[in-house]
């Protein structure tokens, strides 16, 4: 039976790039020592408040139909967290509620994008970003993103870029996976060309809250002058470690989430009511855990790059939030996708740089979310690999 041309169009992007993850788990559930850095994984559980909130809102009846736009108490809290940290008014009309990030994502790709089109997206990525144009039909057209520039995107970069046919640039800041965050001054200069060339922002900031001490995180939504060409997603997976609960949101101009609204409806018809009162509750009160969260992934990855540049010839890029460090292995004379297949049979499992860009196949991802002993364990592992390496080649 023929199938249509959008399960083409996706046919490459499914969980390839998870191969390695994968493995590790069968070797992992079949006994095998192993320290998985390969997801993000929270490394605490659930707040306990939200699991109460979800709780008490099912016994109170919250489980019926939901609004498809997204409950109002909810996008009544965004309004007023956004008025408030983006330095400008929003009202619940510039919001759609999703379950997650990805799908709000995937919704407003297909808002500005489509057969024919061209949209912008930095390179390296994070894994899904491929599908999420091509499922659009538009072509993904990537920007470098270079160590040397510290992974942020570079205006000139993307001017060079930009064609008739541009009708998106899609951002990451903080970004996955090397946790580079975008300036002011960047994202000024971003936006203008969007102006001059007439194209939308696109702008995923699931990684708010995980910004590193001395960092600071600017959303394009906070620039007034551009405020009807900005789109940005996010949701309480990375600021309340609640992954599971998959409760996100699309915030843009109440134009553009009007337009929106018959699509979102047509495929999900809002979110769960209860999900919505335990988003509202996250929203309101803020993160319990976030800033826990910040300080031991910016503690492990400088306690990475400590280790790691006096004990072996690796390279490790310092990232200014996130979940991720990105680690250079060519002194080892192998790939990334070479040394992470060997560094597994070390004991340590970690992603391939490949998984995110063709541009990072002497790099690998590290997971900073494992504990700290564990990751202690890894480090002394990594090192002791390495240098095994590094007789082998000289």
């Amino acid at each position: 039976m023929r199938t249509t041309d959008v399960t083409a169009r996706l046919a490459s992007f499914g969980g390839a790039k998870w191969d390695l993850h994968l493995a590790a788990r069968d070797r992992i559930a079949a006994g095998a020592d192993i320290i998985e850095m390969t997801i993000g994984e929270p490394d605490v559980p659930v707040p306990a408040e939200l699991l109460e909130q979800a709780i008490g809102s099912m016994r109170a009846g919250r489980t019926g139909y939901s609004d498809g736009r997204g409950e109002m108490n909810l996008r009544r809290a965004l309004a007023e967290r956004y008025s408030e940290t983006r330095g400008r008014d929003f009202v619940p009309d510039n919001f759609l509620c999703f379950p997650g990030t990805q799908t709000a994502l995937f919704a407003a790709m297909m808002g500005v994008a489509q057969q024919g089109d061209e949209v912008l997206v930095g390179d390296p990525m994070y894994a899904t970003y491929e599908g999420v144009v091509a499922a659009s039909g538009a072509e993904l057209v990537p920007v470098p993103l270079s160590a040397e520039n510290g992974f942020r995107m570079q205006a000139v970069d993307v001017a060079a870029r930009i064609t008739p046919r541009t009708r998106a640039l899609l951002l990451t800041s903080p970004h996955n996976p090397t946790g580079a965050i975008l300036s002011r001054a960047d994202l000024l200069a971003l936006c203008e060309l969007a102006r001059i060339h007439d194209f939308w922002i696109l702008s995923d900031e699931v990684y708010e809250h995980l910004v590193f001490e001395g960092a600071e995180f600017v959303s394009p939504l906070s620039l007034p002058d551009y405020a009807e060409r900005v789109i940005a997603v996010s949701s309480i997976s990375k600021s309340h470690a609640s992954p599971g609960f998959r409760s996100g949101w699309c915030a843009g101009p109440k134009a553009f989430c009007d337009a929106l609204l018959p699509y979102s409806e047509t495929m999900l018809f809002g979110n769960q009511p209860f999900i919505a009162d335990l988003t509202e509750h996250a929203i309101r009160e803020g993160s319990s855990v976030a800033a826990g969260m910040s300080e031991r992934f910016s503690r492990r990855a400088q306690l990475l790059t400590d280790r790691l540049q006096a004990e072996t010839a690796l390279q490790v890029h310092r990232p200014e939030a996130g979940r991720f460090a990105m680690l250079n292995v060519a002194a080892t004379g192998m790939t990334g996708d070479a040394y992470a297949w060997d560094l597994l049979e070390h004991g340590v499992a970690v992603m391939p740089g490949s998984a995110f860009s063709e541009s990072l196949t002497s790099w690998v991802r590290v997971a900073l979310t494992i504990d700290d002993a564990a990751f202690e364990t890894a480090l002394q592992r990594i090192s002791s690999h390495a240098r095994a390496k590094a007789e082998a080649v000289a």
